[in-house]
């Protein structure tokens, strides 16, 4: 990859942000579809994301990726922010514009293709369990309320964030959808199969021998598991549902999809199903490998 003075720059701002694997997928698709665009990895520390949103502008930067912490964190420090993510509530996807940064939130977009490529497009007159409630939550909330699901119960260690989030999503779409319980309270869960996605950091690398929950009764209530995590490429969460008779799947296809659905904002280009697909590829092999 040849870096010019035309070169555009992209990156993602992550604290810790040496395991993303962003970089690989946005300047592999770069790279295949010969566009004049690099992509690096920022460590920002949360409290100074005005400051790095101001230095970004100034320096020309053309988009970021934001993600833990910093999916909320940013909201303030927006020019504008797209509808979708303001009814999110968090935003992992910057775009330049006068003036400063638009907020996007592609993770909409990314889960739904993900959980499209793991057989689940029917919605309507499920149930879902959601662990987690925190940006990337937000929007895996968010998106099963939208696509039409009965119920969706939603567990984290602290109740208070979890009651908030619920009141949130219920007030768009209707009292009662999102129930709200701490995780430690998974049991009122009513006996039956759950699509479940685990949207916490709990079982990322380093911290591989660590599970949202540990009794395996709980994994019993899964059809479909689904962890945003991709690093380790199986979680102890993912472990846990496959021994329990679940389908289990990673996050690797989200990352894929919401890195697509960004990368298209900021270049105004469709990235064909062969560079995806071999983006994937590559981003597979690299876990395999490390």
């Amino acid at each position: 990859m040849l870096v010019k003075g035309t070169t555009r720059v992209c990156g993602v701002m992550a604290d810790p942000v040496a395991h993303s694997l962003s970089p690989v997928l946005h300047n592999y698709m770069a790279e295949q579809m010969g566009i004049d665009f690099i992509y690096v990895p920022f460590r920002v520390d949360v409290r100074r994301v005005e400051e790095v949103l101001k230095g970004a502008y100034e320096m020309n930067l053309l988009g970021m990726n934001a993600t833990v912490p910093h999916k909320q964190a940013i909201l303030p420090y927006l020019k504008e922010i797209d509808r979708g993510a303001a009814d999110i509530g968090a935003v992992n996807t910057l775009v330049r514009m006068e003036g400063g940064y638009k907020g996007y939130n592609t993770d909409l977009p990314g889960i739904k293709r993900a959980l499209a490529d793991a057989g689940v497009t029917q919605f309507a007159g499920r149930e879902a369990v959601v662990v987690g409630a925190g940006g990337a939550a937000r929007a895996v909330v968010y998106l099963l309320a939208r696509e039409g699901m009965s119920r969706i119960w939603l567990l984290n260690r602290t109740l208070a964030r979890a009651e908030e989030m619920a009141g949130h999503v219920n007030g768009i779409f209707g009292e009662g959808l999102v129930v709200p319980l701490r995780t430690d309270c998974w049991r009122q869960i009513p006996a039956g199969k759950y699509l479940v996605i685990q949207a916490t950091s709990v079982g990322m690398y380093p911290c591989v021998e660590e599970a949202p929950v540990e009794d395996p009764a709980f994994y019993r209530l899964i059809d479909v598991a689904m962890d945003i995590i991709y690093t380790p490429a199986k979680t102890k969460f993912m472990k846990y549902a496959m021994e329990a008779g679940a389908e289990a799947y990673n996050g690797l296809r989200m990352l894929l999809y919401q890195g697509v659905e960004a990368f298209e904002l900021w270049t105004g280009q469709t990235v064909p199903a062969e560079v995806s697909e071999g983006a994937y590829c590559l981003m597979e092999r690299m876990l395999e490998q490390s």
